[in-house]
């Protein structure tokens, strides 16, 4: 950067300059000069703060099966089969003695559940009702004692257990020959459960049937990785180091062993742990002989090794906050063959299930699966749905866009009508439009110095409006000629050099989204901005991922970049962005983008968040799919007059440009000439 008088900017003026805040009701005072922080965090917002909700209700359940349902949903915020496939096989027995709860039984709306009804609970055929047992007095910091089971004469406990539920949001299971539950994992307390006989002979049946699978799961597992060779079994371990270094972080389970790279104590490579950290359970498998493996690492690697080979590194965030074991990746893979099945595809036979569950058959139904799924992607759309709190994601294929779809569609199309040199009754018919005449984009445009700017503008807004959106948000690269320049020089060092100023994110607020920001307008634009400014960081994030594997893109931090969209319900937990900003649903749909012959995946996206209310659904996905298609249309067009030589630069959706925006007044600060400070008084 360069001083006003075009000399180098010195050391001391930069780092002056980046102790300046941009956030927009500070814009221009020294950064940290308040006396005590604008904003606090509500002490009823994010993950622990649900976790003690959901504890108090499932105390106050009048019976175990009540208390099991709001602890498995988290007071209806999960799919209850995500808790199910949490417990060690010693939890899920008892659970199954208790009350004939299993994961298998479980209809994930997909149809792979094997019981009678698609709610929380359902019996399988042949579960013997328990014997009940009498209630005990509750002690300090436990939740009423529950019978032995549903119904039955009354018989003295020949077991006392206790269900809690755990800092990380699983459930915890006091099991016969198991210690207490350790107070300092739980939240707010236990739930005493006294078991009968008749609970506890079934408990004994349920564990040697799932200690035998485990035995034989963990052998075939380590047989199948002795058939890979050391080298072949270096490459796989290397392959799920990546995983866990270029996706979003996942917590995985063996049994007690938690593999994570999110927070607390990492096992996993990822933001804390570098590649071959010593602490990285994947690192300490490199070049070990397979004799020395623990069952748990072996089964860790070849789970990992098949969801990565049905579609790459995102499905491993589809076993995210459950037991990593070979029936639930059978599990997985079953569910996604049903659901590409679901496709037709000309000429193309449907892919046979898995003849058992041994890793060489569901190998070749993984790989079978990867195929299957380009194939489906050109006929149909995939999306993910994210569950906020446990962070776990599932694929899914959506039905063809209906009335819905087709009216949030056509109030776009009708706002961008009035306000653009398009014409056309749909999106599709603007988006040929634009082809025809796309000069435009770089020219000046109403108020902005291109039209580029223009229409992604215009678009966020409609969408804002016509979804019924409290935010919506696009992003994107500033200079597309400096990207054209370093792309033609091949000079991958330079794009992964630029930081986040380099890239842009255009918020939209609708009028009444104050209201969840206390009423303040100025609140609203520092909410705006602050979205603004972690979507200029991911998209420095992704960009990286579409360059050559050289070794300055090796060493940068990146993430792959996303190709389908998603639907995520209750992301307000975790992210402290999500958190303090009140991005609890929303709908993310990335899309690529042509720079001078290159393919940029995740290039943009189009984001709409709502704070509370509704959450959106897979036709407001579909429509919103197709208005982020319009704004990576006019984006390659774009890049391809950079290419030509037109002087193409994006100037709008700073700080200032937000508070404007959004207050409707000037920046305290837009009067202080450049290389000065405002200080506060």
């Amino acid at each position: 950067m360069k001083d006003p008088a075009g000399r180098p900017e010195s050391r001391r003026a930069a780092h002056a300059r980046k102790r300046i805040s941009r956030r927009p009701s500070r814009l221009g005072l020294p950064a940290g000069s308040t006396a005590a922080p604008e904003r606090v965090r509500r002490p009823d917002a994010g993950f622990p703060a649900l976790l003690e909700r959901v504890w108090r209700r499932a105390a106050q359940a009048p019976d175990l099966r009540s208390a099991l349902d709001v602890l498995l949903t988290l007071d209806g915020h999960v799919p209850a089969d995500i808790q199910l496939r949490a417990l060690n096989p010693a939890e899920q027995a008892a659970l199954t003695a208790l009350c004939g709860l299993h994961w298998r039984d479980i209809d994930d709306g997909t149809g792979t559940g094997t019981g009678t009804g698609t709610g929380v609970f359902a019996y399988p055929a042949g579960t013997p009702a328990a014997s009940a047992a009498p209630a005990e007095p509750a002690e300090p910091g436990a939740a009423p004692a529950e019978p032995g089971g549903p119904g039955g004469p009354v018989e003295p406990p020949a077991f006392r257990g206790e269900i809690g539920l755990t800092t990380s949001g699983r459930i915890a299971v006091r099991t016969p020959g198991a210690r207490p539950l350790d107070p300092r994992d739980l939240v707010g307390g236990i739930r005493r459960v006294p078991w009968s006989r008749t609970v506890l002979a079934v408990y004994r049946r349920e564990l040697d049937r799932a200690r035998a699978r485990r035995a034989a799961g963990a052998a075939d597992c380590r047989a199948w990785l002795a058939q890979q060779g050391a080298q072949g079994r270096d490459a796989l371990v290397a392959q799920a180091q990546q995983a866990a270094l270029r996706t979003a972080p996942f917590v995985l389970y063996q049994q007690d062993i938690q593999y994570t790279n999110f927070r607390g104590r990492n096992t996993l490579t990822g933001k804390t742990l570098w590649p071959g950290h010593p602490d990285c359970a994947l690192s300490a498998l490199h070049g070990l002989p397979l004799e020395l493996w623990s069952d748990e690492d072996t089964q860790l690697l070849v789970c990992l090794t098949l969801l990565i080979r049905s579609a790459g590194f995102g499905r491993v965030e589809e076993a995210n906050g459950t037991q990593l074991s070979v029936d639930h990746v059978a599990h997985t893979l079953e569910r996604v063959r049903r659901a590409y099945n679901s496709v037709p595809l000309p000429g193309a036979e449907p892919a046979p299930a898995a003849a058992s569950h041994r890793v060489a058959d569901l190998d070749r139904l993984a790989v079978a699966l990867g195929e299957r799924r380009r194939q489906v992607g050109r006929s149909a759309q995939l999306y993910r749905e994210i569950h906020g709190p446990l962070m776990h994601k599932v694929e899914r294929v959506a039905a063809a866009p209906g009335p819905a779809a087709r009216s949030r569609q056509a109030a776009v199309a009708e706002h961008l009508r009035s306000r653009l040199p398009l014409t056309g009754a749909t999106l599709a018919d603007l988006a040929r439009d634009l082809d025809l005449a796309p000069d435009w984009l770089a020219r000046p445009h109403g108020a902005f110095t291109t039209g580029l700017e223009s229409l992604v503008h215009e678009a966020v807004a409609a969408t804002v409006t016509a979804f019924d959106a409290d935010f919506a948000m696009s992003r994107g690269m500033r200079s597309l000629p400096d990207l054209v320049r370093a792309l033609r020089g091949e000079n991958w060092a330079e794009i992964c050099d630029w930081d986040i100023t380099h890239f842009f994110c255009c918020v939209v607020a609708h009028p009444e989204a104050a209201a969840h920001f206390g009423g303040s307008p100025a609140a609203l634009a520092d909410a705006a901005w602050a979205m603004s400014s972690r979507m200029q960081y991911n998209s420095w994030h992704f960009v990286a991922g579409n360059l050559p594997p050289v070794p300055e893109v090796a060493a940068r931090d990146h993430f792959v970049p996303p190709v389908i969209p998603d639907l995520a319900f209750f992301s307000d937990q975790h992210h402290h962005g999500h958190v303090n900003n009140n991005v609890r649903f929303s709908i993310r749909s990335p899309q690529a983008v042509d720079v001078d012959g290159r393919r940029f995946e995740g290039f943009m996206d189009l984001r709409l968040l709502r704070c509370a209310g509704e959450p959106f659904d897979e036709q407001d996905l579909l429509a919103a799919h197709q208005v982020s298609a319009l704004i990576a249309r006019a984006t390659s067009h774009a890049a391809r007059l950079a290419a030509a030589g037109a002087a193409l630069e994006v100037t709008a959706f700073d700080s200032a440009w937000h508070w404007t925006s959004i207050t409707g007044r000037a920046p305290a600060g837009a009067e202080v000439p450049a290389g000065q400070v405002r200080r506060a008084s």
